[in-house]
């Protein structure tokens, strides 16, 4: 399994990408942002969080137009796997290869703990260890993790089983921290190969930081 993690001025999540990917086994490389071209055999390409640009503008409005970005279209286009994290999620929608766009909180304020979230669909690659209504304990950290779409779209998505996640209580109860409609917290391409979300699952690799919940959640591309 060779891993591809794309590092842009601002990202601050590469290194946690890096160790969790290869805390399960994983080649793990880090691509900077001017490359037009990941590794020969690359399996995943990961667009880590952070802040690219210093979300100038808009996040991940810069960071689309990014040289390595060339890259990462010729990986879908060829049907290879894409997770955008977090600031990565901004970037794939920015990008047009997710539906959607994320907005500010809204309640206006960074948000930076942890969250349960409830699967929603299983049908990917992505959460294919996890099983519909299973709930994870995953951290978010966020200010524009507000996610929209219109209500054409929204209808789509459900049509297509694009919504992965749905944010939660521990009992699987709606508990939207940001605003997201209908509490998404992520979603997928029809095609079911790009998918982005804003918790960190990543951040979720170890029981002695609260949750190992995100071990699962990225299994599934070792399926």
């Amino acid at each position: 399994m060779k891993v591809s993690v794309i590092q842009f001025p601002g990202t601050n999540c590469e290194y946690d990408t890096e160790y969790a990917f290869k805390k399960l086994g994983a080649q793990v490389e880090i691509v900077w942002h001017k490359e037009t071209s990941f590794a020969q055999g690359t399996d995943l390409v990961v667009v880590a969080g952070g802040f690219s640009y210093g979300d100038y503008l808009r996040s991940g409005a810069i960071a689309r137009f990014s040289p390595v970005m060339q890259a990462v279209n010729a990986h879908s286009k060829k049907g290879g796997n894409i997770l955008g994290i977090c600031n990565g999620f901004q970037v794939l929608t920015e990008a047009g290869l997710l539906p959607g766009a994320l907005k500010r909180n809204e309640n206006l304020h960074f948000i930076s703990k942890h969250h349960h979230l409830k699967v929603a669909n299983n049908n990917n690659v992505f959460l294919t260890k996890l099983n519909v209504n299973d709930v994870v304990n995953i951290p978010i950290a966020h200010h524009d993790g507000n996610y929209y779409i219109e209500e054409d779209g929204r209808k789509e998505l459900y049509d297509k089983e694009q919504v992965l996640l749905h944010y939660t209580d521990v009992n699987g109860n709606i508990s939207n921290p940001n605003g997201s409609v209908d509490a998404i917290a992520g979603v997928c391409n029809k095609e079911k190969n790009i998918f982005g979300l804003m918790p960190h699952p990543e951040r979720a690799m170890e029981s002695i930081l609260d949750s190992d919940d995100g071990i699962k959640m990225l299994e599934g591309f070792f399926a």
